[in-house]
């Protein structure tokens, strides 16, 4: 009997990235030497761009790749941007670019900064009063401006660094539990790097400022810093898209079959229905975010920080709710989206990453203010196209029309077979079932005629 395998490894970060892919290949995989060619095929050609896809990460084997594409014609405060998207799923990049071509029409989109700062925080344990604390805060401030001033000297020449530094006693939730809530400026910077290393450098301050304190009593001398970090939590950096046209203006829908009036009607019922409804929000929510984490992720921004900040801050007022809003006055349908939106132009991926240097430059390197307002914009536009075809056609009729190419793919059609499944459901229900039949019966020969091709 052979002895199974062990899978444990000791040292693996040490490994070269050759011998960490043999590894991998060798004891998960019964084809290891094919898997291994695979992984290998998506490295980089240009060796020293690969080191910097390698250095992004730890453990790096390969590169996994998504498309890359864009949405052209959006209006956007009077100008024309083409905006780079990544992302796998069908028909987003379509309806988001039909949402825009909708728009272009009609007085493009609209956006407008509400605010930009960005929240950290010092927790921490204090044995004392509060009101003593209190009392201190002021020489604590200056003293913690000063002590930070070689890490905010460059931040503040921009125009950026600490906007406010405020004392928060949460000792009634959790004893002897203290926060210093701190608000940055980063300017076209993310900042997070920026504001945690001024976190840390604080809680050293704030653990020396009170030693010094001789006044008080020993045990209230001493800070215990639990952690210094900041907050994925941005409701302040804020910006709002927004669209707005006569109700007439906007056309017949459903090939005619609908009215302007019917349509803006159920649209706005529809937002209504995502401000009410925990199940119909999550969705409709997710669609919205489907435009913005994908032009998030073509210039190098953390999605991820962007979308846990979102449902938050849709929830904050304890339930639940739709991002973006709708209603029908004086005559006029109204459609807008108020979304925290913390990211950069300047830093990080976005600088190291060719491809988000690219997106960067597609879009007229803007500052970060101007791709917060490019990003809510086409977030507004995703929710726009998904809520249109919602209360119209349905969903799945144009989704499944872009999914059909996957579904081909995926059951191995060629070019000629492709070509004749995209003519066949040109004005059919596209589903796998449907399209591995008509697949089935066009591959044998004497079936062919069966079909009208």
């Amino acid at each position: 009997m052979m002895k199974k395998k062990s899978k444990l490894v000791s040292g693996f970060s040490k490994l070269s990235k050759r011998e960490k892919l043999a590894w991998l290949a060798k004891n998960f995989f019964s084809n290891p030497e094919e898997v291994a060619y695979e992984l290998k095929s998506f490295w980089y050609g240009d060796a020293q761009k690969q080191k910097i896809f390698d250095d992004f990460s730890e453990n790096t084997l390969s590169n996994f790749y998504l498309p890359y594409g864009v949405m052209p014609n959006l209006d956007l405060n009077g100008k024309l941007y083409c905006v780079p998207m990544v992302i796998e799923e069908s028909s987003v990049v379509a309806a988001a670019s039909s949402a825009a071509k909708f728009w272009l029409k009609r007085g493009g989109f609209k956006a407008e900064i509400i605010s930009t700062q960005k929240v950290g925080q010092v927790h921490f344990d204090w044995k004392g009063d509060s009101l003593e604390l209190h009392a201190m805060m002021p020489k604590l401030k200056q003293r913690i401006i000063e002590d930070t001033e070689h890490i905010t000297h460059n931040m503040r020449k921009r125009g950026g660094g600490i906007l406010d530094i405020e004392l928060l006693d949460m000792s009634h939730l959790e004893q002897h539990y203290y926060q210093l809530k701190m608000t940055f400026e980063t300017c076209d910077s993310m900042g997070a790097n920026f504001i945690n290393s001024t976190l840390e450098a604080t809680g050293h301050t704030l653990m020396n400022f009170m030693q010094e304190q001789t006044h008080l009593p020993e045990v209230e001398r001493e800070v215990i810093v639990i952690m210094a970090i900041l907050s994925n939590y941005t409701p302040e950096c804020l910006v709002r898209a927004s669209v707005s046209c006569p109700i007439e203006d906007l056309g017949l829908f459903d090939k005619g079959n609908m009215s302007s009036e019917t349509f803006a009607y159920k649209f706005v019922k529809a937002i209504k229905i995502a401000h009410i409804d925990v199940h119909r929000a999550t969705t409709h929510n997710k669609g919205i975010f489907n435009g913005i984490d994908a032009v998030a992720l073509a210039t190098g921004n953390d999605f991820r920080a962007i979308e846990s900040c979102g449902h938050t801050y849709a929830a904050r007022d304890g339930k639940y709710r739709s991002l973006s809003y709708a209603e029908i006055k004086d005559g006029h349908f109204h459609f807008w989206l108020d979304i925290p939106l913390a990211i950069g132009t300047v830093g990080g991926l976005t600088t190291l990453h060719p491809l988000a240097k690219r997106s960067l430059e597609m879009l007229d390197n803007p500052s970060a203010e101007e791709l917060m307002k490019i990003i809510a914009a086409v977030g507004l536009a995703q929710n726009f196209a998904a809520v249109r075809s919602l209360v119209t056609t349905g969903i799945q009729k144009g989704h499944m029309k872009m999914h059909l190419k996957n579904i081909l793919n995926h059951l191995n059609a060629d070019e000629k077979e492709a070509e004749k499944a995209m003519s066949h459901f040109d004005d059919k229900v596209v589903s796998f079932t449907a399209v591995r039949d008509f697949l089935d019966i066009l591959r044998k020969p004497k079936n062919k005629k069966n079909f009208a091709l």
